[in-house]
């Protein structure tokens, strides 16, 4: 299978959860990806189909990614429940990341600028404008954040993707 066919999902993946995350930087607004249902949704709605064309291709083949070539028949029990628990449990730490980053950090710039708000409505000009040098800052880091979640989400999605297909 050439892997090009698979760009248009993960480019979509991509633009979806930099968008989600960059809208999430607009005060007042809806930041869609630090809600654990929506990304623990989207890794499952993922993970489900990276396995339903694994099973496709490989047919019963698929479960030899539960057990290495060269492991020790004594200890096949445990490692294909390692191996088992380790693959399911890959839906909660792809949402989980995404979620704890998005929500921390759009958490922390809301309550800097309530801060803001409120020093500059009492007429604390001076605190007011150093709080709004730091959110300035924190607006630019959280970007930069907003990038690397998107990049990093999509990367596990292409190896998790390159695992479905090529099986090791």
């Amino acid at each position: 299978r050439s892997v090009n066919l698979f760009f248009p999902l993960i480019f979509t993946v991509f633009v979806f959860v930099l968008m989600s995350n960059f809208v999430g930087l607009v005060p007042f607004s809806f930041t869609t990806t630090s809600h654990l249902a929506i990304t623990f949704g989207l890794g499952l709605a993922l993970f489900g189909g990276i396995n339903i064309l694994a099973v496709n291709i490989h047919g019963l083949r698929f479960l030899t990614l539960f057990y290495p070539k060269d492991a020790p028949l004594a200890l096949a029990p445990l490692i294909v429940l390692i191996e088992l628990i380790s693959y399911v449990f890959r839906v909660l730490s792809l949402s989980v990341r995404l979620f704890a980053n998005m929500m921390s950090g759009h958490a922390l710039l809301k309550i800097l600028i309530s801060f803001s708000w409120i020093a500059f409505s009492q007429a604390f000009l001076s605190v007011s404008g150093a709080i709004l040098a730091i959110v300035f800052c924190v607006m630019v880091l959280e970007s930069g954040i907003a990038f690397v979640q998107a990049y990093v989400f999509t990367v596990l999605v292409c190896l998790y993707l390159k695992e479905g297909l090529y099986l090791h």
